[in-house]
């Protein structure tokens, strides 16, 4: 019998039939198109289950029937093993193929970084000792740079002599 049938049976809609079997996870037999096919059986255990339910049982506290039936349908037999064994020694050369060229390719990888790793440590080295002959040069320039005279200081400000312009211009004649 199909859903529609079992539920007339039972007096109760398709879509009830199709919840208690999913809920419940009832073992039933599908059709080619994967709709359920009811056996004598099967329809003695959902007459059980809506007993149950009229008398007050809850889905949910109905104790489903763990046992699984085998799926019908057809499984195509290997012609032969050595058929399959060919196969799995194309899959493990495959396999063996792909696992050395990750190797090689990794192995590439580290190289080129480490290069570029000693690369940038030549450069810090030399980024270190164009460092260091700035600071002795500015060390040099400062100490070079300090005036041999102190300066007077007037008001916050550097007092300079001023000289004439007229006697800059003929300071030469006296």
């Amino acid at each position: 019998m199909n859903t529609s049938e079992v539920a007339k049976l039972l007096g109760v809609s398709a879509s009830t039939i199709q919840r208690w079997v999913k809920q419940l996870e009832l073992p039933m037999d599908r059709n080619e198109r994967g709709h359920y096919h009811f056996n004598n059986k099967d329809i003695e255990l959902l007459k059980t289950i809506q007993t149950q339910i009229q008398n007050g049982t809850l889905l949910q506290e109905i104790v489903p029937i763990k046992e699984k039936k085998p799926r019908k349908g057809l499984v195509k037999a290997p012609e032969n093993n050595a058929e399959l064994e060919r196969l799995y020694m194309i899959v493990t050369e495959l396999e063996a193929k792909v696992n050395s060229k990750a190797d090689s390719v990794a192995s590439y990888q580290l190289l080129q970084h480490r290069r570029e790793i000693e690369e940038l440590q030549g450069q810090v080295r030399e980024l270190t000792n164009q460092v260091k002959s700035l600071q002795s040069q500015l060390f040099e320039a400062n100490k070079s740079s300090l005036p041999d005279k102190p300066l007077v200081l007037d008001e916050g400000k550097i007092k300079r002599k001023k000289k004439n312009i007229v006697s800059t211009w003929f300071g030469f004649l006296g």
